[in-house]
């Protein structure tokens, strides 16, 4: 994805891309977690988009592609993910791309997508640095997975134990 590219898509992005606590608009009601975005109406927009909410309340943006429609991608968070014939997204694992050659993070992504069955990869392109990714997939990891803050069983997509199946 190019420089540019990756630009207008964070532009469109900015304008609907919030942050909410869990508690303030709402209340006390317990927020979803995950829930389709509607980004904007403009007919030209096809492509899709989810939130998917971390432990500490945050929604994240991310844009949703099928399995092999995906593009190469930079340095990302995604959710590997599958879709059920009703509509209900499984989180499958939650991790990040770590490799400079995007063709390289697309192709690990693929690989591991498809060893664990899933049929989507929702795609987070908005941070910027590792910390701000590692945060991320920490605070989607425990929401979405269950996993403890403490225990750093996460992984890239190109780590060769990511690949392991049980």
């Amino acid at each position: 994805m190019s420089a540019t590219a990756k630009a207008k898509i964070n532009q469109r992005m900015h304008i609907v891309m919030t942050t909410r606590r869990a508690n303030s608009k709402w209340g006390n009601l317990p927020q979803p977690a995950n829930e389709p975005a509607l980004v904007c109406r403009e007919a030209l927009i096809e492509q899709p988009y989810h939130y998917w909410r971390g432990a500490s309340g945050a929604r994240y943006l991310h844009s949703v592609y099928s399995l092999l429609d995906c593009p190469s991608l930079p340095k990302a968070t995604y959710i590997i993910v599958r879709r059920e014939d009703d509509g209900t997204c499984r989180p499958l694992h939650i991790g990040q791309t770590v490799e400079d050659t995007q063709s390289l993070n697309l192709a690990l992504l693929r690989r591991l997508g498809a060893r664990l069955g899933a049929n989507e990869v929702h795609i987070h392109l908005l941070a910027e640095t590792a910390e701000e990714r590692m945060a991320i997939e920490t605070d989607l990891s425990v929401r979405q997975m269950g996993r403890s803050r403490r225990t750093r069983s996460f992984s890239a997509a190109n780590d060769s134990s990511a690949l392991a199946v049980d």
